[in-house]
């Protein structure tokens, strides 16, 4: 009986945590908004980063280095777009969320070297308009990494009230139960 008592209100509990989020995690319709901007922009990106031609810039005195960059930035855009359906899928996971916030930011870091390399071996304007792109997504960036924040704040508080519950049901059960004492007729 005591199980069911305490097994209850924790089901109620959950059930309150996942039904409404705290007011600082994103609504489902800004954060949809905030996917398809993000989907867009990598898709964008995509067509630019095939006119990088890395294998012609050793012949310019670049390292071999930036075709292992460039390779590495086109395998990192796909997975950033599989982390980011991934994510719209399963909005609530933290982990598909920090998956992607992670992805856009390794991205990020490859495109800044492959940019120095467009600039000096291939065409300034094409880095320019690879530098545009990754300054454009900024905000989107900001926006992810704040969701995550929220994310996790929200997490931490379901787990906050998720482990009170269960101390407090494991105090009830291990209270000693009194029996009734039977009485002689």
């Amino acid at each position: 009986m005591k199980l069911a008592l305490c097994f209850y209100p924790l089901l109620a509990v959950a059930a309150m945590a996942q039904s409404t989020p705290p007011a600082s995690v994103a609504s489902e319709w800004d954060f949809r908004k905030l996917l398809e901007r993000l989907d867009a922009q990598a898709q964008h990106l995509r067509p630019i980063m095939d006119q990088i031609k890395p294998e012609t810039w050793t012949a310019k005195g670049a390292p071999d280095t930036y075709e292992v960059q460039w390779k590495s930035a086109r395998a990192e855009l796909n997975y950033f777009l599989n982390s980011n359906q991934a994510l719209g899928r399963q909005p609530e996971r933290l982990t598909l969320a920090l998956d992607t916030y992670f992805r856009m930011q390794a991205l990020d870091f490859t495109l800044g070297s492959l940019i120095e390399g467009a600039r000096k071996y291939q065409s300034p304007a094409l880095a320019e308009q690879i530098q545009m792109l990754v300054s454009e997504n900024g905000t989107n960036r900001d926006q992810l990494r704040q969701y995550v924040q929220d994310l996790a704040a929200q997490k931490e508080q379901e787990f906050k009230i998720a482990d009170s519950e269960a101390q407090r049901c494991r105090g009830m059960i291990a209270q000693p139960t009194s029996t009734p004492k039977k009485t002689r007729p």
